[in-house]
């Protein structure tokens, strides 16, 4: 883009969001180390507070590991509906500044105000009055970078948190990125952070330098995307209302299960929960997709694809039940199911009919005639 068409991008990300709704709606918690999440044995910290950040505690961390680095940790159960409202609150106030946003999750998103509604001349001055307007009406707190792209705003966004906003000007791109640590990079995974370390690419500097043919070699089509965040280049728009792909829900079972009956009902469980989803969003898929973890952490998937979308509760989860019994049963333990529907086709209303497949439950078994499918 020239310059006279630099964009402003900004990218909101919400403070320790579900911790610092928990803290805002029960005092006794405001200044302790908070988890959300469960203690059990299995358990998973879905996010931490601040004060439980500093003593190493993170989110996706086992809460036995939690407890040992805070023993001091308090545990509060997930109220995503509660998340979820206030996330529509802040998306709502999102709205008065442009009709440009793209949401990342329930706590972050970036905004496209280089046509500002509200006539506010700078991203920055805009940036700081959107987190004043979420803390009156939320009493939370945000923190915002801004930027003449995605990929640096969002790495603005991290760098004065909590609380606070950065600003990377035009131009100045290249140069923020150069003395970062290319596993700093938004983008650029572990995985990929180590096999670019074995090559010799420690920093941004490191990684501009590359011929794009190394890059292409050994890094396939994600190359040149490489090579472009490494000079502060993102050409992405902001894409409002971006379609959702799939959902899904996993558990993580308290022991490890090899009874196929067990299994089974996890697996049910789960596709009850997608299946709600589904009926709510009125989004039909016709991929059903089951993830299997093993007590060593090997992970597999089974999925398959009907001709049509998935038109009741019933279907899921025969089809669910159907994919798990093809590792039915299990060498070792599970520890972790899970069921996604994918390949969606939006409804307004109830979905097509689809061809019967009498899949009822007989005996507390499902038939196999699926597959057939």
């Amino acid at each position: 883009m020239g310059a006279t068409d630099t964009r402003k991008i900004i990218h909101v990300d919400m403070d320790a969001f579900y911790a610092s709704v928990e803290q805002r709606d029960e005092p006794t918690l405001r200044g302790r180390p908070v988890a959300v999440g469960y203690a059990a044995r299995r358990g998973v910290v879905a996010a931490a507070s601040y004060e439980a950040r500093t003593f190493g505690v993170r989110s996706a961390m086992p809460s036995s590991t939690a407890l040992r680095k805070c023993p001091a940790l308090v545990f509060v159960p997930p109220r995503f509906e509660v998340y979820r409202a206030v996330s529509l609150q802040i998306r709502r106030i999102f709205a008065d500044y442009t009709a440009l946003i793209e949401p990342l999750s329930l706590d972050e998103a970036y905004l496209d105000v280089t046509k500002n509604l509200r006539g506010i001349p700078t991203a920055s001055a805009t940036a700081a009055e959107i987190r004043a307007r979420i803390f009156d009406e939320t009493a939370l707190t945000a923190s915002a970078g801004i930027s003449y792209n995605k990929f640096l705003a969002k790495l603005a966004s991290s760098r004065h948190k909590p609380n606070g906003q950065f600003v990377i000007a035009p131009g100045t791109g290249a140069a923020f990125v150069e003395a970062l640590p290319v596993g700093k990079l938004h983008g650029i995974g572990p995985v990929t952070a180590g096999k670019m370390n074995r090559l010799g690419i420690f920093t941004g500097a490191d990684l501009s330098r590359q011929p794009l043919a190394l890059l292409h070699r050994h890094f396939g089509k994600s190359g040149a995307f490489y090579h472009a965040i490494a000079n502060g280049e993102d050409n992405r728009p902001v894409v409002p209302d971006r379609p959702r792909k799939s959902s899904g829900s996993e558990t993580t079972f308290s022991n490890d299960l090899t009874d196929p009956a067990e299994i089974e009902i996890g697996v049910l469980e789960m596709a009850n929960e997608v299946w709600a989803w589904c009926e709510k969003a009125r989004a039909f898929g016709r991929t059903v997709t089951v993830k299997i973890k093993y007590a060593d952490f090997r992970q597999v998937t089974r999925s398959r694809t009907l001709p049509a979308v998935i038109t009741s509760a019933e279907i899921l989860r025969a089809v669910s039940i159907d994919l798990v019994r093809s590792v039915l049963p299990p060498a070792k333990g599970i520890r972790l199911v899970g069921v996604t529907v994918s390949s969606f086709e939006r409804q307004e209303s109830s979905p097509p009919k689809q061809l019967d497949l009498s899949l009822g439950s007989h005996g507390g078994h499902f038939p196999t005639i699926l597959d057939l499918l």
